[in-house]
């Protein structure tokens, strides 16, 4: 492969942004693969998406919201995830609207022509917060987002291209071989930048390749020698690999062993913070489903409501699936469930909405499963919470404690005698409800299956009679590592790294 260093260099700490030839192409998990592989050279380095659409996000310590992809990767830097690593999230309530998050805090629902026009001010935003970041760190890689190539979207580009230019650093194509026509996508997508965008395109990297690498390789000398630019590496099939999804919803799951809780998610058309149910999935003692329209709920121990962007809206789509009808034929057969953030709102009697925080003003009657009524206020909770959990086969709390961590992102404040039985018992306060005959619970909290003690207890308390502790934070320091290795063996880091970036 051509030899060819990376010269254009941003004034302070070395940038470099990794955009794809198409959703899905393999950015966040390249970013996270350099930022590990840099961490653990020493170097001080920070990841930075600028413009992020997804309804996957997360808190940081100090209560903003971001994208969980940087999330990730922050840890990815051995970082506590900050707001400035995600400057604008975008999170969309319907086809056409979404609601704008700027450094951490929720502006206001736009429709994408409103957006469109607000583009210059977000700029702003993410250039200061670009600047922060590039004076406090040796190095920052940067996630581009969607396509470069999206020419209806160049006006006012601050996601791809227009950030690159404006911060003037060198950018990385990748492109995923698993889909098919990755030589179209990478000639392509280079064809239908502007001159001094193709200059900046320093390298190609191909993702997710199987087979015999010396078949490839005709493909690869013709690539450099039409477009002039080095491929940089070919990375391969990672089999098992699980880095937390930006967006798509990860269906695979693990094989099983002995005993399985059968677990399943209704998939709604906002839902939200999906990553809640990687653990499960993930977890060899649950054998786990989503639900997709035109499918009834299947027979299980354990049906979970997710979080919803639009919980009024989900709700509508519940109904009309018909799932409200098996949510009652399986409690009627002894299964559990549980809500969880908008999932726990609709397990209630009514959700009101009267500021159209998530759509039209109005208000919906819930499944009427637990006595309380939610209605959604402007001012969105934000925070990262830890407590104990209830004894949810008994009364009270456990004498054990067991412990309980994750993060709330909702506004809805839920009232009732309901919450007189709560789920948890966190810093700030009594969280959840629980029915009386306790086969229905509900939490605002997220991630309660990533802590291994809390797992365990709500598996317990499905039907699950015995299972190891599984660890799914392990699991994902180690899947970074994994991801940090294949970074390191297959892409030629002499060519993308500085010299003082060399170890």
């Amino acid at each position: 492969m051509t030899k060819r260093g990376l010269s254009l260099m941003v004034q302070g700490a070395f940038t470099l942004m990794v955009q794809g030839t198409t959703s899905d192409a393999g950015k966040s998990v390249l970013v996270a693969g350099l930022c590990r592989v840099l961490a653990r050279r020493g170097v001080r380095v920070a990841p930075f998406k600028p413009q992020n659409m997804a309804l996957n996000s997360a808190v940081t310590a100090d209560g903003g919201e971001i994208g969980r992809a940087q999330a990730v990767q922050a840890q990815a830097c051995f970082l506590e995830p900050e707001r400035d690593m995600n400057p604008v999230l975008l999170k969309p309530s319907s086809d056409t609207g979404a609601q704008v998050i700027i450094r951490g805090r929720a502006l206001a629902n736009m429709n994408a022509r409103d957006y469109h026009d607000y583009k210059a001010v977000a700029r702003a935003a993410v250039l200061e917060s670009f600047q922060r970041l590039r004076e406090r760190y040796d190095a920052v890689v940067v996630e581009g987002a969607g396509s470069p190539a999206e020419i209806n979207l160049r006006d006012n580009d601050i996601a791809n291209m227009g950030f690159a230019e404006a911060v003037d650093c060198p950018v990385i194509l990748i492109a995923d071989i698993d889909r098919g026509g990755v030589f179209a996508h990478l000639v392509g997508t280079l064809d239908l930048l502007s001159p001094s965008e193709q200059a900046r395109v320093a390298g190609f990297v191909i993702n997710r390749f199987r087979g015999d690498i010396s078949l490839l390789q005709p493909g690869l000398d013709w690539l450099e020698q039409r477009t002039g630019k080095p491929v940089l590496g070919v990375l391969p099939y990672l089999h098992g690999f699980h880095l937390e999804a930006e967006d798509a919803i990860d269906v695979s799951q693990v094989a099983g062993e002995g005993e399985q809780l059968r677990v399943a998610v209704p998939v709604l058309p906002r839902t939200s913070n999906h990553t809640d149910f990687d653990a499960l999935r993930l977890d060899p003692a649950v054998d786990l489903r989503f639900v997709r329209a035109g499918e009834p709920l299947p027979p299980a121990d354990l049906i979970v409501l997710p979080g919803s962007k639009n919980v009024r809206g989900d709700l509508a789509a519940l109904r009309e699936r018909n799932w409200d009808k098996d949510l009652l034929r399986h409690l009627r057969y002894g299964g559990k469930v549980l809500g969880i953030c908008g999932g726990f709102q609709m397990l209630g009697n009514r959700i009101a909405d009267p500021d159209g925080i998530e759509g039209e003003p109005g208000e919906s009657a819930g499944l009427g499963l637990l006595d309380m009524d939610t209605r959604l206020y402007p001012e969105k909770q934000l925070r990262r919470v830890g407590g104990t959990l209830a004894d949810l086969r008994g009364a009270g709390f456990a004498d054990g404690e067991v412990r309980v961590e994750g993060y709330e992102i909702h506004c809805g404040i839920s009232e009732g005698p309901a919450l007189a039985d709560p789920v948890a018992q966190l810093d700030h306060g009594p969280d959840g409800a629980r029915s009386n005959d306790g086969q229905v619970i509900g939490t605002y909290v997220h991630g309660l299956f990533d802590h291994p003690e809390a797992a365990r207890a709500l598996l317990a308390w499905a039907g699950l009679r015995e299972a190891a502790s599984f660890d799914y934070r392990a699991l994902r320091e180690q899947q970074i590592e994994r991801l940090a290795d294949s970074v390191e063996q297959h892409l030629d880091l002499s060519i993308l790294f500085p010299r003082e970036l060399q170890p």
